[in-house]
């Protein structure tokens, strides 16, 4: 299975703390079934200063680690982009860490608030879209104004961008509550990708063994299949060319 978004990489934010747990999370992802992962630390300026430099050199002593230690799991980086006009400017700057490519298109991966939906974020996906980039809503389902009015994740769709759901959420890990909105939106239609967020292995594991097998006793292995693998693929495949 393909892994788009997880935060593997060492020291950059409230992941894997130090390399030895970026290996662990990197064990358990391979134990949960995944081949290969785009690796997303947050960009959340005031918070996680990363940039695209700093993820690169990050991934890089991480990929290395990883051949060393025989670990049988394939890497790219990119970002989880807390939603921000600060966008714009990376974006002119060629700067903005994508997750992938889908039909010839740059997808990015954009993490709103857990606590609601700021204003201006229709402003922002039409902007993203009128630039030619797909946003990717990172964990729709987790989303306080979603989950009191699910309206919310319909509106979201209508403004023309991709969910990723939350491996965890099939599996129980955020409640209920949570639970019941992942398996409305597989229901509507709503899911285009299902990713682990892992960050680490205790509260936050890589668990999409889990939600595979969820998913396909909810609906059908197919299902299951294009939302944790079919689809990844087609957008991160670019990464990962000559496997």
């Amino acid at each position: 299975m393909i892994d788009l978004h997880c935060h593997l990489l060492p020291g950059i934010d409230d992941g894997a703390a130090n390399l030895a747990a970026s290996l662990d999370l990197a064990r358990a992802s391979v134990d949960s079934g995944i081949t290969h992962a785009v690796c997303t630390p947050h960009i959340h300026f005031g918070y996680f200063n990363n940039d695209i430099d700093i993820i690169r050199s990050t991934h890089d002593i991480f990929a290395s680690a990883l051949d060393r230690e025989n670990i049988p799991l394939k890497t790219h980086f990119a970002a989880e982009i807390r939603i921000t006009p600060e966008i714009a400017k990376l974006f002119a700057n060629k700067t903005l860490p994508f997750l992938g490519y889908l039909d010839g298109l740059p997808v990015l991966l954009v993490e709103l608030p857990h606590s609601h939906i700021p204003p201006g974020t229709e402003q922002l996906i039409a902007w993203l879209i009128a630039n030619g980039v797909r946003p990717m809503i990172a964990h729709p389902e987790r989303n306080r104004d979603v989950l009191s009015n699910f309206n919310k994740a319909s509106w979201l769709k209508g403004r023309g961008v991709m969910f990723q759901i939350t491996a965890g959420a099939f599996t129980g890990t955020f409640g209920s509550r949570v639970q019941k909105c992942a398996h409305r939106m597989l229901k509507e239609g709503f899911g285009d990708i299902v990713a682990t967020d892992a960050h680490n292995l205790h509260k936050r594991p890589p668990e999409m063994k889990g939600a595979y097998e969820f998913i396909s006793q909810e609906f059908d292995a197919e299902y299951a299949t294009n939302l944790c693998k079919f689809n990844p693929w087609r957008m991160a495949s670019c990464w990962f060319e000559g496997e």
